[in-house]
């Protein structure tokens, strides 16, 4: 059964366990419930007996005080239990998958976030695991607990009346059946609403990230408009998708109500011809009332597991990703980084980097240089492992990464991108990142390194100025240099800096050369830049182009041979004159 709950699910075996439990507590409380009832009945029949026959009652009242004080009682303490095993583990159970995503998300290659759409992947950590947790607390146990009990509910009313039970359960498999019969089309208009919706999340989503680009070129009217559309479409498919499932549903629900006057024609026979006693059929009229309301939750509760399957699939497919792993500790003897002909690509058939071989020598500077789209940031990620190479090898002090998990490799990196992320709390904070155990005196020495004295001294806290989400109050060249100031604060053994200082001034940009350089003895730079006066002192130039090599090797040296080097710094100079 767990294994069985385990891969319907997708739950942990803890989870399945507790799902296990909790289905036991839950059926024990819907068995629980009915005692009053039949001690009421009991009662009746006694003291009916007693009035009507004069027979004495089998049982004194004090013996029903004391037996209906036992059964609330013990009603209490199965609920406690119950709600517990139900809902308490249930939760946990969803906290232990949201750890589980975050961590799955974690050993993921960022391959895996550049082809996944953003939207998706926050509805599938915020939404679905939300919905998935609600049913599994308000659904799941309850409805296996009430086919086990309304189950064993039948027999022991089988057992007490054949007949009377046949007229009263015999609507009961039909109804499935209808429910049953209807279950694909539900489960193809809960897929076909998904698809919808993620569709307008999307769009949403593309609104809030181009609101920039959306506004500049006076694009509002056909954003809204599509916007619009997909809105229409998804209400269009939620409509349709309701009113045919919702017609099968309410279908199979009217063939469970004819129970109801099949208990009293049958009743009425058999109570006519002596064939049951008043009592009987008195009982029996005043359980069919209510018998069906069960069957017709688990009818519900089973629609809601149909819209699970959609979200579960989803997990699914998450947990299967194929994710990065490696040895947990890295300490290389040196930190020189060897590509030996490698090949990369982000799609199967398309190759990004083809034959890829040179060396970033520890104590020297390399750079990546040559036409947008060349892979230059590619081959520098792939060097700090942010995805996984097709062929070859990539070493770092002679070990290589393939066997490294992420975490570790990248405690030797220090990165900057040209697309600098930062959080909605303090500069002091942002830069710390790059170090958490750093003190305060660490954190703005390497501030200053990075030229941001200036500009926090004004700011009206310092330091300790919330600079809003991703650093919306800091200006692009600003937020670069706190960047830069993280990086340096870590003070790795490996430097990679991707157009760092694309967002600079000259005389900035010369201010953090100098800071860079009096961080670079003994450590691996990997630079990528476009402007030529960052890499003129390189130790080592690489041009690609196409993602191939097509040269190498120090400035001076690449100056003489009219390849890419010397045109790209020809062409700046003739710019900047």
């Amino acid at each position: 059964m767990i294994s069985f709950l385990q891969e319907k699910f997708a739950l942990s075996q803890e989870g399945a366990i507790d799902l296990r439990n909790a289905i036991f507590w839950h059926t024990l409380f819907n068995l629980i419930t009915i005692l009053p009832a039949i001690l009421a009945f009991i009662f009746l029949q006694d003291y009916l007996n007693f009035f009507v026959l004069g027979t004495p009652p089998s049982y004194s009242m004090s013996f029903y005080l004391i037996f209906s004080l036992i059964t609330f009682f013990l009603m209490y303490v199965i609920a406690y239990i119950d709600y517990d095993k139900t809902y308490t583990k249930m939760y946990n159970e969803s906290a232990s998958r949201r750890i589980k995503l975050a961590e799955t998300l974690r050993a993921l290659p960022m391959a895996f976030f550049g082809k996944k759409d953003m939207a998706d992947l926050s509805s599938i950590i915020m939404e679905d695991t939300t919905q998935i947790e609600q049913i599994f607390s308000h659904a799941v146990p309850q409805t296996f607990a009430a086919t086990i009990s309304m189950t064993l509910l039948s027999l022991a009313m089988f057992i007490y009346d054949w007949r009377m039970s046949l007229a009263m359960f015999w609507v009961v498999p039909f109804g499935f059946l209808v429910f049953y019969l209807s279950k694909q089309h539900i489960e193809q208009g809960h897929s076909r609403i998904y698809a919808k919706k993620r569709k307008v999340t999307e769009v949403i989503q593309t609104g809030l990230d181009m609101l920039q680009e959306i506004k500049s070129y006076n694009q509002e009217t056909a954003y809204l408009q599509s916007l619009e559309k997909q809105l229409d479409a998804y209400e269009g498919e939620l409509i349709n998708s309701e009113l045919a499932g919702g017609a099968l549903l309410n279908l199979s629900h009217f063939i469970l109500k004819l129970g109801l006057p099949s208990v009293i024609l049958v009743g009425a026979y058999f109570y006519v011809h002596d064939g049951i006693s008043l009592f009987t059929y008195l009982v029996f009229l005043v359980i069919v009332g209510r018998i069906y309301d069960p069957f017709i939750d688990a009818m519900n509760n089973f629609a809601a597991l149909l819209y699970l399957k959609v979200r579960i699939k989803r997990m699914k497919e998450m947990d299967s990703m194929p994710i990065q792993s490696g040895r947990k500790t890295f300490n290389p003897k040196y930190f020189d980084i060897e590509f030996q002909s490698v090949d990369f690509s982000y799609e199967g058939d398309v190759k990004t980097l083809e034959n890829i071989s040179f060396i970033a020598k520890q104590g020297k500077v390399t750079a990546l240089i040559g036409p947008s789209g060349g892979g230059k940031s590619t081959v520098a990620k792939l060097a700090a492992r942010f995805w996984d190479i097709d062929k070859g090898k990539i070493l770092l002090g002679g070990e290589d990464i393939s066997k490294v998990a992420p975490e570790a490799l990248l405690e030797h990196f220090s990165i900057v991108f040209q697309d600098v992320m930062l959080f909605n709390t303090s500069i002091l904070d942002n830069i710390r990142l790059g170090r958490t155990n750093a003190t305060d005196k660490e954190v703005k020495e390497a501030a200053a390194l990075a030229q941001c004295s200036d500009f926090i001294e004004r700011l009206p806290e310092g330091y300790h100025t919330l600079i809003g989400e991703n650093g919306e109050k800091l200006s692009g060249g600003e937020r670069q240099r706190i960047s830069i100031a993280r990086a340096l604060l870590k003070d790795a053994p490996i430097i990679l800096l991707d157009e760092a200082t694309a967002s600079l001034d000259a005389r900035n940009e010369r201010k953090i050369q100098q800071a860079i350089s009096e961080l670079i003895s003994n450590k691996t730079v990997l630079i990528i830049a476009h402007r030529m006066r960052t890499v003129i002192n390189a130790d080592n130039i690489v041009a690609l182009r196409g993602g191939k090599i097509v040269e190498s090797g120090p400035p001076e040296t690449l100056m003489k041979q009219n390849g890419i080097f010397s045109s790209m710094l020809d062409r700046q100079k003739q710019e900047n004159n």
